[in-house]
């Protein structure tokens, strides 16, 4: 079976189709380097993307956003992934939401079978091995379910107050319900 990749993938975000009316939007939109296949395909779908999208919610009149982006994310981070998850953050910040809720997940876990990719290398000895260490884990680099990111988004994102919000991957867990903002 051939998979799929994103290999140079040119949208023009100024001609995407206008958004119905909305007040929130939740974006968890992104991929790897490996399967976008090109450091610039990762940027056009884990920025870029993600960027056009709350922009388009914003004109849209959504007032609060939720989006996905990486333990680690800081725009002058020397790593790329990390440095174009911070890149992301910094726009999506100055697009002029009320409320901007940020999820900063460590090691993302889920079924990635359904999206046609392949397992990863290490993954099951990795999720095997966290599992038993857990309680040694700090909270914030326990790996975390995709489940638990979406309700944990989703809390935030309604109950939180005007301004940017980070919740680190500890805070999404689903016995730390109580601590978030």
């Amino acid at each position: 079976m051939v998979r799929p990749r994103l290999i140079c993938h040119t949208v023009d975000y100024a001609a995407l189709p206008a958004l119905p009316a909305v007040s929130e939007v939740y974006i968890a939109l992104g991929t790897t380097i490996k399967v976008a296949g090109s450091q610039a395909a990762f940027r056009a779908v884990d920025v870029d993307a993600v960027v056009a999208t709350a922009r388009a919610a914003r004109a849209a009149g959504a007032t609060r956003l939720g989006v996905v982006s990486a333990m680690g994310a800081q725009a002058r981070s020397a790593v790329f992934y990390n440095r174009m998850k911070g890149e992301m953050e910094e726009a999506v910040a100055r697009l002029g939401f009320e409320t901007v809720v940020i999820a900063r997940p460590s090691f993302l876990v889920g079924d990635r079978s359904s999206l046609e990719q392949p397992r990863r290398r290490g993954e099951a000895f990795m999720l095997a091995t966290m599992r038993r260490l857990n309680p040694f884990i700090p909270a914030n680099y326990r790996s975390v379910t995709a489940r638990e990111v979406a309700d944990a988004l989703r809390e935030a994102v309604m109950h939180a107050g005007p301004g940017l919000h980070v919740l680190p991957s500890g805070q999404l867990h689903a016995h730390e319900t109580a601590r978030r903002p």
